[in-house]
């Protein structure tokens, strides 16, 4: 049998075969919006809103960025929202696409609770993970089904709910924002259900009641009253309820909804105020599977750490967003909580002093194995991508992370051999939304560290590129694996248990621990040459393996200096890097 090569070596450490072909990420058939009966809700209805509603944010994403000022002047509101709605509509759609229409009809309570499942785990940003819990909300009430309940009074109740867990998800609301704007229209919901009108109708009473609203937004809120500008995320609410108006009336909104439309306005030097100028430099987000009472511990303890704090979700399965100073601390929260996993870290700080709504000129967005990595690279400024090993991100994950890196140009660095297809297709798609993109082939997070260090966002497009490459090629990079069985390796034959040293891709050497192990892949690394080594370790290996290896290093290799960062879970057991 010919030893395993490149990715394949990484089958005997147990990781899941990966295709490193062409990768097309398939998507579910969207849904064609039906006309419906004014007093019809069911699911039908539910996935007619959905199309329209993400139809709408898909007009108005431009605009409503445009009048992001609050609570980051980070000009992505609109494009929150789209995406947020955009995976909703993609659970919603896989949820009855292997059913005729007329036994899709029947299951309402599989609808709202897809599409409600739907903005949760895809849930972008503040205003994204507040229509989650909107959603969550209208699911609580219509996923019951109750029998005999007259359609427009279940619209109403479903629409109080969703405004009470929204204020609830919300450390600390705020008025003049997108709960404002959903609390007025439940309040009208609320009132034409006692006139005992059709579903339709209470839809129409809580979109006027939200454009109303949305338009004394400015005179509540401080940030919006400077600027001239509505709430954005009560403009994309809007967007969302005149969907369901238009969904179950089959009337299409007015085509200027509100008062104080998404336009830009000219601005002032200084459109917000300092302290919101000097606030937290990254926000973090992520899925996180824990106990409602861990839940709440976990509130308590990243109110402290930051602001703009919303935990969504309920039954096990929560969206965590907040905006802090120590993205490494926020994340470390959501280990002590439960499983936290589809980690985002984004560094929005140089971005708010550019000014409101200007992107930057550049961006990177790199791929990783592991939290704490993810981490390290936020605090370097870059956007992250968590991906464990033997994991492909999907192609809407990663052009989604090029979208939240706000630039007109990306660097996108894979991590992995097995991830550039999928890095390519996401490129691709970006392209296609003007950014200018370039992938720089890294095959192993080490080898991104090494870009990402030498990456100068103030000069040329070109020239960044080339050096990122150059450094990312001129590090070789190591990684130590246990081995899950017995195996044939470029190496000799391995043992379940065995300590595996890949160079390169490569199995190099057979070691029976870690600390051996890595000194024989040290060895054959730096007998070529090198000045700096890079280690990287993973959640359950000790600081003293790090000192030892450091003084193995200057031991054999004076003027060779050692760097040791930590990987975090899911990173493997050591990652070595040498330039």
């Amino acid at each position: 049998m010919p030893p395993p090569r490149g990715p394949d070596a990484r089958a005997v450490l147990g990781y899941p075969a990966v295709n490193p072909g062409p990768h097309k990420e398939e998507r579910p058939v969207p849904h064609e919006p039906q006309p419906q009966p004014p007093d019809e809700l069911d699911a039908e209805a539910v996935r007619t809103w959905s199309s329209l509603a993400l139809a709408a944010l898909g007009r108005a994403r431009e605009d409503i960025d445009a009048i992001n000022v609050y609570p980051v002047a980070d000009a992505d509101t609109g494009t929150n929202l789209y995406l947020t709605a955009e995976s909703a509509d993609r659970a919603l759609t896989a949820a009855f696409e292997d059913e005729a229409p007329a036994t899709a009809g029947d299951s309402l309570a599989r609808a709202v609770r897809a599409y409600a499942y739907g903005a949760l785990v895809g849930a972008r940003g503040n205003s994204g993970t507040i229509l989650a819990q909107l959603l969550r909300g209208v699911a609580d009430v219509l996923g019951d089904e109750p029998a005999g309940r007259e359609p427009g009074r279940l619209l109403a109740e479903a629409l109080t709910r969703a405004a009470q867990e929204a204020y609830g998800a919300v450390a600390h609301p705020v008025e003049g924002t997108m709960l404002t704007v959903a609390a007025a229209a439940a309040r009208a919901g609320e009132a034409a259900e006692h006139a005992a009108v059709t579903a339709a109708d209470v839809a129409r009473a809580a979109y006027d009641a939200a454009r109303a609203a949305l338009a004394e937004t400015p005179g509540q809120l401080a940030a919006l009253g400077r600027a001239g500008v509505v709430d954005a995320g009560g403009c994309g609410l809007v967007a969302v309820l005149g969907a369901l108006w238009q969904a179950l009336s089959g009337q299409e909104p007015a085509a200027e909804p509100v008062r104080g439309r998404a336009v830009p306005v000219p601005q002032s030097s200084e459109p917000c105020a300092q302290e919101e100028l000097d606030g937290p430099a990254y926000e973090v987000i992520y899925l996180l599977e824990a106990s409602e009472a861990a839940v709440g511990e976990l509130r308590a303890r990243l109110d402290g750490l930051g602001d703009s704090l919303v935990v969504v979700g309920g039954d096990g399965l929560w969206n965590v967003h907040v905006h802090v100073d120590d993205p490494g601390a926020a994340v470390e929260a959501g280990v002590v909580a439960g499983r936290p996993y589809r980690i985002r870290i984004t560094h929005f700080g140089d971005e708010r002093r550019r000014g409101r709504g200007e992107r930057a000129q550049r961006a990177v967005v790199a791929v990783v194995p592991g939290e704490g990595l993810a981490v390290l690279c936020g605090e370097a400024g870059a956007t992250s991508v968590l991906a464990p090993p033997g994991e492909v991100p999907a192609v809407a994950e990663l052009v989604d992370a090029i979208r939240r890196a706000h630039a007109r140009e990306v660097v996108l660095l894979p991590g992995g051999a097995e991830l550039r297809a999928a890095a390519a297709a996401a490129a691709e798609q970006a392209r296609a939304d003007g950014v200018r993109v370039a992938v720089i082939p890294t095959r192993s997070a080490v080898q991104g560290l090494a870009a990402l260090a030498v990456h100068d966002p103030d000069g040329s497009f070109d020239e960044d590129v080339v050096a990122m490459t150059a450094a990312a090629g001129a590090t070789r990079y190591a990684e130590l694996a246990v081995a899950e069985r017995q195996s044939f390796t470029s190496a000799g034959i391995c043992q379940a248990g065995d300590v595996l040293g890949l160079i390169d891709g490569d199995v190099a050497v057979i070691g029976a621990g870690l600390t051996e192990t890595a000194e024989a892949v040290l060895e054959r690394m730096l007998g070529s040459g090198g000045e700096l080594v890079t280690l990287v370790l993973g959640p359950e290996v000790p600081d003293a393996l790090a000192e030892r290896l450091e003084a193995y290093v200057q031991h054999g290799h004076l003027a060779v200096d050692t760097v040791t960062y930590r990987g975090g879970r899911y990173s493997a057991p050591l990652l070595i890097g040498v330039e």
